[in-house]
């Protein structure tokens, strides 16, 4: 018999309803709701604008309704380490910041002068970033105390998406796991370091792992949306868990990216790796589906491409992605590369500036049209994803040969390409909508529709393009010149 799912997909750019269909161990996707995410900059801050998430997602959930079939279960799944406060009886006490939001700034030199950069490691086994919620929190209680002491909780945005559809306040792990607050071997909260922050601990939720239940739909929801007898489910709230979840790879000899916005690159262990070589690499010990640990690294990725094609639209040239790709196929090959990693390139604003400033510092011909610039983004990427897998290889002592890339940049055929050449490995691509396809999956194990491996239900249900190495000669002098290149 035919089961049907819903996940709310929330990424950094766009939203989406996905329904999903199961029958006899095979999967189908179908997009019911696409909305764009639109942060708002106010009062010289840069935060989500979730009510119109949170709408749109509803407005989603009635055209599923609409569709007639019994839907079984929802979850939501999105990006980590923002967050929002909320009181009972107070559904949001102040608007979410944007991770790029620059309050974060300096943050982490403020924390390590209370707790050293080793300790945290070692509690929570979590790349450093300053956008991580540790560092937003840790900004609060310097700059807005008074807030966090009338919240009584947060949820980062999946959880606080499923919180508002069943009324149940939970931090699923993979989702908490992103916060640099949380201990994946113990599989708690870091409380000793909580406490050593000086971080209120009545705003940290009770935790449930992926695949939980957590009740019907608020019969509010459920009126305005016209679905019943619906369950929430706590999937893998964080999205790159769900999308790891459906990487249809076989034994342990793959790795995987999550190619969008970000790049999320690595492999996936049964138990956390927190050493010193992890440390040295600055990887990460994520919780993943069924008690895994995504060991991976946080890539800048299209974010990049993404922002150059908003400056060019501001300056009246709005150019499709599929024709920036087609004119970077066309530029001239291994031109001039940038270090994605740089810090200039993860801030909005002034993109294709940055990438001509950056060439000119470090003496490369400068990219002079959207071809040439987008070819050298991908390009460099590529080096980039080659660099990171080579130390995830060091850190895990694992043989790679294959390199699965999942998500809406598996699309970027140009991209993958480049990978496979950059990494002389084998590149297989999709399925592209892996994230919903993982929650979807998730939530049937959870009800107990599917008892099978569900990477044999993705296998079984999604094709997947294959691309070789090329080239090795001019990728691997390419390399080389990546390397001396300077990361500020």
């Amino acid at each position: 018999m035919e089961k049907h799912y819903l996940a709310i997909d929330l990424g950094a750019e766009s939203g989406r309803v996905m329904l999903g269909s199961l029958e006899n161990g095979r999967l189908t996707v179908e997009e019911i709701h696409r909305f764009a995410n639109v942060p708002v900059r106010i009062q010289g801050t840069l935060r989500w604008d979730l009510l119109n998430l949170f709408s749109e997602a509803k407005e989603g959930l009635r055209k599923a309704a609409a569709r007639g079939a019994p839907i079984s279960g929802v979850s939501t799944d999105a990006w980590g380490v923002d967050y929002v406060l909320f009181k009972e009886k107070e559904a949001m006490v102040t608007n979410a910041y944007h991770y790029r939001d620059s309050r974060t700034d300096g943050a982490m030199e403020k924390v390590f002068a209370k707790v050293s950069a080793d300790r945290i490691f070692a509690e929570t086994g979590i790349q450093f970033m300053p956008i991580n919620t540790l560092y937003q929190l840790f900004m609060d209680t310097q700059q807005r105390p008074e807030v966090l002491e009338w919240a009584d909780r947060f949820l980062n945005i999946g959880d606080y998406f499923n919180y508002l559809l069943a009324g149940r306040p939970s931090g699923e792990a993979s989702l908490a796991s992103t916060s640099q607050l949380y201990n994946p071997v113990r599989k708690d909260w870091a409380w000793d370091l909580i406490a050593k922050l000086g971080l209120p601990g009545k705003l940290f939720p009770s935790l449930v792992m992926p695949g939980s239940k957590l009740g019907p739909l608020l019969d509010d929801v459920a009126l305005e949306t016209n679905l019943k007898g619906v369950q929430v489910v706590a999937s893998c709230s964080h999205d790159t868990a769900a999308a790891v979840a459906a990487v249809p790879g076989h034994g342990q000899d793959w790795a995987f990216l999550s190619s969008g916005t970000w790049s999320l690159l690595g492999t996936e262990l049964s138990a956390p790796l927190i050493d010193a070589n992890s440390r040295k690499y600055n990887f990460t010990n994520e919780a993943g589906y069924g008690g895994t640990i995504m060991f991976r690294k946080n890539i800048v990725g299209l974010w990049i491409v993404q922002e150059c094609r908003r400056a060019w639209a501001e300056m009246g040239n709005e150019y499709t992605y599929d024709e920036l790709t087609a004119m970077a196929e066309a530029a001239e090959p291994l031109r001039s590369l940038i270090r994605p990693e740089d810090a200039r390139f993860g801030k909005p604003g002034r993109m294709p500036g940055k990438i001509v400033d950056y060439c000119r510092e470090t003496g490369q011909p400068v990219p002079t049209d959207p071809g040439s610039m987008v070819r050298c983004v991908l390009e460099s990427l590529a080096l980039l994803y080659a660099k990171t897998l080579g130390e995830c290889a060091a850190a895990t002592g694992r043989k790679f040969r294959t390199l699965h890339v999942v998500g809406g940049g598996s699309r970027n055929r140009l991209l993958n390409q480049f990978t496979a050449d950059a990494l002389q490995l084998p590149v297989q691509s999709g399925p592209v909508e892996a994230t919903a396809i993982g929650n979807l999956l998730i939530q049937a194990k959870t009800l107990g529709h599917e008892a099978g491996d569900l990477r044999a239900v993705v296998r079984h249900s999604f094709p997947v393009e294959t691309f070789g190495p090329t080239d090795a000669g001019a990728w691997h002098g390419a390399a080389k010149r990546f390397e001396a290149l300077a990361v500020s």
